[in-house]
């Protein structure tokens, strides 16, 4: 199995590069440092909550309301902010990451106290959540004008030559790198999404995986809920709608079985940076914005199956080997 996610990873890489090559022949401003960081910037926030979408299909489950929280920690650090501007950054942090806590540990409680399957749960709390934006902004936005200089600056201010926003989703891969590899935790989440009957008879405590996960997710959502709103100084009711989906695209074109059990950082990582790509190659080659949304879609699905066809091919390569 390790080996079909590497070879999937590599051909993931491949695609990236040829896509690079192609737009950088149609226009040469598509392949300099300032557009790379750019890109960079640009899938950082979807890099950090599709980390937390890959530890809940490592399970076998799926987090749909990753974008309402976005939204909802977002419009509420913003309006914070607002009413009270001399609250520190760290605290904002940390009231944003504690929004998205107890968001997910509602979402993990229904599923693992309740046994509410995961796609109903956040299907619903996606709705919920949604909700909550508009009762607590009461409808309205709040603007640039609104967020002091600190807050609005965090994200692009620079630590060691990259951007903070970059800086962050680097820190986030590290961190749960180590969190799946180096720990029994981490194991532990791998074991209940390859097979959940015999994780509960070797003794992990599936429960308790289906709460951290769920949790988690909610928690780096919180995290981009604030990215979002300062990176783009502005929080609306709409903030992060529909980036769940991209969240699971960019787990499943970076090699994470929908099913479960087996996916990497360096997959997510991948996936995420080849939408960046396509989405920034989309404008710098001028295309209708009318129409690329739905190229966007194309070109995922092709990289999908592509990869898709090169999963089952090794695969079947290795049942023959095992065989002979």
């Amino acid at each position: 199995m390790k080996e079909l996610v590497k070879r999937r990873e590599v051909t993931l890489l491949g695609i990236m590069l040829v896509v690079v090559v192609v737009v950088t022949l149609r226009n040469s401003a598509f392949l300099t440092l300032r557009n790379f960081e750019d890109i960079l910037k640009d899938s950082s926030i979807l890099l950090i909550v599709s980390i937390g979408q890959l530890l809940v299909i490592l399970t076998g489950g799926i987090d749909l309301s990753v974008a309402s929280t976005i939204g909802f920690a977002g419009m509420s650090v913003a309006l914070l902010n607002h009413l009270v501007p001399g609250i520190p950054l760290v605290v904002i942090l940390l009231i944003a990451m504690g929004i998205g806590l107890v968001l997910g540990s509602f979402n993990g409680t229904l599923v693992s106290v309740f046994g509410i399957p995961p796609i109903i749960t956040t299907l619903g709390t996606l709705s919920i959540y949604r909700g909550f934006i508009i009762i607590l902004s009461g409808g309205k936005w709040v603007s640039a004008d609104q967020m002091t200089a600190a807050f609005r600056e965090f994200p692009q201010d620079r630590l060691l030559g990259l951007s903070n926003m970059i800086s962050l989703a680097i820190l986030v891969s590290l961190i749960f790198a180590g969190i799946l590899y180096l720990t029994r935790t981490g194991r532990e989440i791998h074991g209940v999404g390859g097979n959940r009957l015999a994780a509960q008879y070797v003794g992990i405590n599936i429960r308790r995986i289906d709460f951290l996960v769920f949790a988690l997710s909610g928690v780096l959502a919180g995290l981009a809920g604030y990215l979002l709103v300062a990176f783009y100084a502005s929080a609306a009711n709409d903030s992060a709608s529909g980036l769940e989906l991209q969240t699971v695209a960019a787990c499943v074109i970076g090699g994470v079985s929908i099913l479960g059990g087996s996916g990497t950082i360096v997959g997510v990582i991948l996936g995420s940076v080849f939408l960046g790509i396509v989405k920034n190659a989309l404008t710098v080659i001028r295309i209708s914005p009318f129409w690329q949304v739905a190229i966007q879609g194309i070109v995922i699905l092709f990289a999908i199956v592509l990869s898709t066809v090169f999963d089952r091919r090794a695969q079947a390569g290795i049942l023959r080997r095992r065989v002979l």
